[in-house]
């Protein structure tokens, strides 16, 4: 400040009023400061900013999820660059931090709180029974949910969510179009809102159609395990005739296991993958795959954090429904089966 003033040529006060935007000096006086700072490579203390009740200019992002599922895992890598590309537009820093578990998660909220290190936090991953809303609320911590569901409604926290119903039901739907009545979602991790969402909605699906070959495997996400259940349920006594994976990572590992089990893909199982990315164009066949843009999903997220830290409003926020991509992993069933015992009507997929 000392600096700033003298070639300024003005007092240290005038230099502090002008810097942080208070009422106590000319707009020319303000000008001329701010250019002096510019000039000299000033940038306001984050620890200054907060100790003094101004902020720190820093958001959260918390992640409990197996530190060796990351490093491939598409989806977070270009949510984090929507995030961050926001809030590189409003000059904020993104702490990132990887815990055991959501109980870790709680203590790393309530020590930032304590310490003033962030200013609003992005949580993803919303479990069935989570504790962490409600405690984002007792701490006044302005939050988004990333995932979460329309009816989970807290004071303080937006959410974005995308439809994981319809979305599942819309894979379900061009599988039985193709012939397909056993069917095995390989899923991710059990306990996450968005797998519940899944398999309650692959289920509602099956027992609308009167199918009895379909059902859920839940993973951790790897490809290891991804590769496992393959191979475990491709050797089962009625093997299914396609398999859904909730990630790229799992559907390419799976994709492989078929291939050395002698299973051909599609011929003899249709592969389909929840998320598309450049992974699922480097196999043969390329894979059949859910889109949707995660960087916008990032970037939507980041802008209603930034839009609490401005003082509005909590909102709910609708992404658009990733939509099925049909390649050459999906095909015919060659399986010839009795039609299924009970059809309902077609309706509005089960679920939530």
């Amino acid at each position: 400040m000392k600096d700033i003033a003298r070639h300024a040529g003005v007092s240290q006060s005038a230099v502090s009023f002008a810097l942080n935007g208070r009422p106590g000096v000319s707009e020319d006086t303000r000008d001329r400061v701010r250019q002096v700072a510019e000039e000299l490579g000033w940038r306001p203390s984050t620890a200054a900013r907060a100790l003094s009740g101004e902020g720190a200019a820093t958001v959260g992002f918390v992640l409990a999820r197996p530190a060796d599922t990351l490093g491939v895992d598409s989806f977070f890598l270009q949510l984090v660059s929507g995030i961050q590309e926001v809030l590189a537009e409003r000059h904020l820093g993104l702490l990132f931090q990887v815990v055991e578990d959501v109980t870790d998660e709680c203590a790393v909220y309530r020590r930032w709180w304590a310490e003033h290190r962030v200013d609003g936090v992005l949580v993803v991953d919303p479990r069935t029974a989570d504790p962490r809303p409600d405690l984002l609320d007792e701490l006044g911590l302005p939050a988004v949910v990333i995932g979460g569901a329309p009816d989970e409604r807290h004071p303080g926290l937006s959410t974005v969510w995308a439809d994981d119903a319809g979305a599942m039901a819309s894979v379900v739907d061009g599988l039985y179009a193709l012939g397909h009545r056993r069917i095995v979602h390989i899923a991710g991790l059990p306990g996450l809102a968005h797998t519940e969402r899944r398999i309650r909605t692959l289920r509602a699906e099956a027992e609308r159609r009167g199918l009895t070959g379909v059902r859920s495997v839940t993973t951790d996400y790897s490809d290891a395990e991804g590769a496992a259940v393959t191979r475990r349920v491709l050797e089962s006594a009625a093997p299914p005739t396609a398999l859904i994976y909730d990630n790229d990572v799992m559907a390419v590992a799976g994709a492989a296991a078929a291939t050395e089990l002698g299973r051909s893909v599609p011929g003899d199982v249709s592969v389909v993958s929840w998320e598309d990315s450049a992974l699922c164009r480097m196999v043969k066949p390329w894979l059949s795959a859910l889109s949707r843009d995660s960087v916008e999903f990032g970037r939507t997220a980041a802008r209603e954090l930034t839009a609490l830290l401005d003082g509005g409003p909590a909102r709910t926020v609708r992404v658009p429904v990733p939509r099925l991509i049909e390649r050459g992993s999906t095909g015919p069933s060659r399986v010839s089966l009795p039609p299924p015992t009970a059809r309902q009507p077609d309706g509005p997929p089960r679920g939530t």
